[in-house]
């Protein structure tokens, strides 16, 4: 049985769209499904995708607003090994914003010609990896959709949010470590990534 999906009514005008990694013909047809346009679409997809469905996938990217794919992905699906240059061709390819992870290394954010990094926090252990990037980008939409702001800088802290929640992910197996959370606790965590990028240090 193919997985058809069809989006009940209530959901056809919704402002925020986030597009989990699937078949792209199926991100293509719930777009298409949408009676007005969102506010903000954002696609995450994977190389699987790049080998066997280029073309719809390139369709799809060509109708979403933000794009998140790690740096290897970002490689495949431009031809360039320089991630800067990489993400300048993908940017030329529709989306207004590209969201480049890089997993333990962080995250990057690209916008015309603005570039935003943000740190991935330091962790003594990583239980399980598996479901980090779909954390990371309900975190990141999460927090646009609570504040309402697509601006640039406000998706450079919802970056510091979907990397505390990614981080929050490995911890433990599953969703186990999600199902423990409070506001206060994601708060504290997203005060520790702030702090891994604010310094006050005399340079001269």
């Amino acid at each position: 049985m193919e997985f058809n999906p069809i989006l009940p009514d209530a959901y056809k005008n919704s402002e925020f769209l986030l597009l989990g990694n699937i078949d792209p013909a199926l991100q293509i047809k719930v777009m298409e499904q949408m009676t007005t346009r969102p506010k903000l679409i954002v696609l995450d997809t994977m190389n699987f995708w790049m080998d066997i469905a280029m073309d719809n996938l390139k369709k799809a990217i060509s109708m979403v607003d933000v794009l998140t794919i790690n740096d290897s992905e970002a490689r495949q699906l431009s031809g360039e090994y320089s991630v800067v240059k990489a993400a300048k061709k993908i940017l030329k390819m529709g989306p207004k914003y590209l969201v480049i992870k890089k997993g333990e290394h962080g995250a990057l954010l690209f916008h015309q010609d603005s570039v935003f990094f943000a740190p991935a926090l330091p962790l003594e252990e990583v239980f399980d990896p598996t479901g980090a990037g779909d954390t990371f980008a309900g975190g990141f939409l999460g927090h646009i959709a609570k504040t309402r702001d697509i601006s640039f800088d406000n998706m450079k802290r919802a970056i510091i949010y979907g990397s505390a929640m990614a981080s929050f992910c490995v911890e433990k197996f599953g969703t186990e470590k999600l199902k423990e959370l409070t506001d206060d606790v994601i708060q504290n965590r997203v005060n520790e990534f702030i702090d891994l990028v604010q310094f006050d240090i005399d340079l001269v």
